[in-house]
């Protein structure tokens, strides 16, 4: 697990948030019309929202308690989804207490099977946190709330996407087509040290982590520097490279190619 820059990584940062997430994820849709159109989710309506993200925390869970060692064959848990929809706030609350439950009883240094790069059970944590935090701002914006995130834990999450994304290929295929001849991307956080240098390739793409002396910096053809949180939620697809939060400098059809090919 990454802790360069001094980002929140420990797994106890991570199991924390999981369930501040959820509450503020639950507060907001505690009131709210469960059919309102997700923008950030084109297609979903927050009840997909809660059902998704819940479903995910169950099957972590699942995975974490049995301490997989390979792949898993199927995705199937039992949900004990409520009989309405006006269920779902209090039920994406007990999902919470599933993952809490199973964070308890777990070495979050035991070696476990994960599609990232990191084969430990932290693994797991750290990605439940990020969907969660995710589909947290989603449910907001669709809300009309202005969404905070934690600047540590965006730069957590941002490093996280970036160092997992080199492995997301079988479950999202278009990430094998971001390959080249060297072409760089640089995305920096205003707020902070973190900096993350891709590199395209022949085979795939790395991913190099500051922070680099500003004086020294590497060059990129294309740069994309913001707020931790908003590097985050460009990365995720939340904000457009053209987003007044963002200054991009450089190959702008380089970067719509990693938009395009980026997403899990």
């Amino acid at each position: 697990m990454s802790n360069r820059s001094g980002r929140a990584s420990a797994p106890a940062v991570h199991r924390d948030a999981v369930a501040a997430e959820t509450a503020a994820f639950v507060a907001a849709v505690k009131d709210a019309d469960l059919a309102t159109p997700v923008p950030g989710c084109p297609g979903w309506t927050l009840a997909d929202l809660v059902r998704h993200t819940g479903s995910v925390q169950r099957w972590f869970s699942v995975l974490l308690r049995g301490r997989i060692q390979e792949p898993p064959r199927s995705r199937d848990v039992e949900l004990r989804l409520p009989a309405s929809e006006d269920g779902y706030p209090d039920w994406l609350a007990d999902s919470a207490a599933e993952a809490a439950s199973a964070f308890a009883e777990l070495d979050p240094d035991a070696p476990m099977w994960a599609w990232g790069a990191d084969q430990h059970a932290r693994f797991w944590i750290r990605r439940m946190l990020f969907e969660t935090l995710v589909h947290r701002t989603d449910a907001e914006r669709a809300l009309g709330l202005s969404p905070v995130i934690d600047r540590d834990l965006a730069a957590d999450g941002v490093d996280e996407f970036l160092v997992n994304l080199p492995h997301a290929a079988f479950f999202a295929p278009k990430v094998a087509e971001l390959r080249g001849a060297g072409e760089t991307l640089r995305f920096r956080c205003a707020d902070g040290d973190g900096d993350w240098l891709v590199r395209l390739g022949s085979d795939g793409f790395t991913v190099e982590t500051g922070p680099y002396p500003e004086a020294a910096h590497p060059a990129a053809d294309v740069s994309v520097q913001g707020a931790a949180a908003d590097l985050l939620l460009f990365l995720y697809g939340r904000l457009g490279p053209d987003s007044d939060a963002l200054r991009v400098e450089g190959d702008e059809e380089l970067l719509m190619r990693w938009s395009a090919n980026s997403a899990f």
